[in-house]
């Protein structure tokens, strides 16, 4: 574990003891303090997130579980910058976005988050290659370095066998697997993952979420929404449960794959 039971702790006191070495991983990656988010139905008012306070570690890989209608992917959502809050505060990165411009919240999406669907979004007319390339394209990102970026994301997905073939040509899990290199090729800190194994098979989902595992290597903190706890509690590093849009409880995962 990455001294997440510790981090609260550290965080409130014995600042003179702290290493200034691992200053940098003490900062959270995310931050949520009394975040709401309402929503009008009508003449009615659903409270989709209500009131939720939550710290989140860099390097950390933690794993929302919850009943449908929970408020997993609306929080989701709220932290890749998708959505804004009613009220409180997000600080990733040093900022709060909740206060961000249109334009520095796409810049956010841009730079620091990748996010990764149970629907894998793919573009059917562009090869593999092509569409780990199109969040480079969208981001300006020089010709000459995108090659290498492409590369490097899919070497970090085990693909690069698969350059020129189509989304069609690929299975399940091979599709997911672009779509991880897909969210990874800008290289973010945070990667958001909503039901990433939905739609896969358990051994594939085992798979996929080992890769996901891996990325916390390099630095990566993940975010991922699951109604599969056992899935969770093996690969997660801690496990927050969300009822009616509030905050439940927080723990340990109790399996952590190795």
């Amino acid at each position: 574990m990455k001294f997440l039971s510790l981090f609260p702790r550290i965080i409130d006191g014995c600042h003179s003891q702290i290493d200034t070495k691992l200053v940098p991983l003490l900062v959270p990656a995310i931050q949520l303090d009394h975040i709401s988010r309402y929503y009008t139905m009508g003449a009615s008012s659903v409270r989709a997130v209500d009131d939720l306070s939550l710290v989140i570690a860099q390097n950390e890989f933690l794993a929302l579980l919850g009943s449908s209608g929970s408020g997993k992917s609306t929080l989701l959502n709220l932290i890749g910058g998708l959505d804004r809050p009613t009220s409180g505060s997000i600080v990733s990165n040093g900022q709060n976005i909740a206060t961000l411009s249109s334009l520095d919240l796409a810049r956010y999406r841009r730079n620091t988050v990748g996010m990764i669907f149970q629907s894998f979004n793919l573009l059917t007319r562009m090869t593999l290659e092509e569409n780990v390339e199109l969040p480079l394209r969208l981001a300006e990102v020089d010709r000459a370095e995108r090659s290498g970026r492409v590369g490097e994301a899919l070497e970090r997905v085990r693909l690069t066998h698969r350059l020129g073939h189509h989304p069609a040509e690929l299975s399940g899990g091979e599709q997911q697997r672009v779509a991880i290199a897909r969210a990874l090729v800008n290289r973010p800190k945070i990667l958001l993952a909503d039901e990433p194994t939905g739609n896969l098979d358990s051994t594939t989902g085992e798979a996929i979420l080992t890769l996901l595992q891996e990325q916390t290597k390099y630095g990566m903190t993940i975010v991922m929404v699951t109604h599969e706890r056992p899935l969770a509690e093996k690969f997660a590093d801690r496990l927050a449960i969300m009822g009616d849009g509030k905050l439940l409880s927080t723990s340990a995962a109790k399996g952590l794959a190795q």
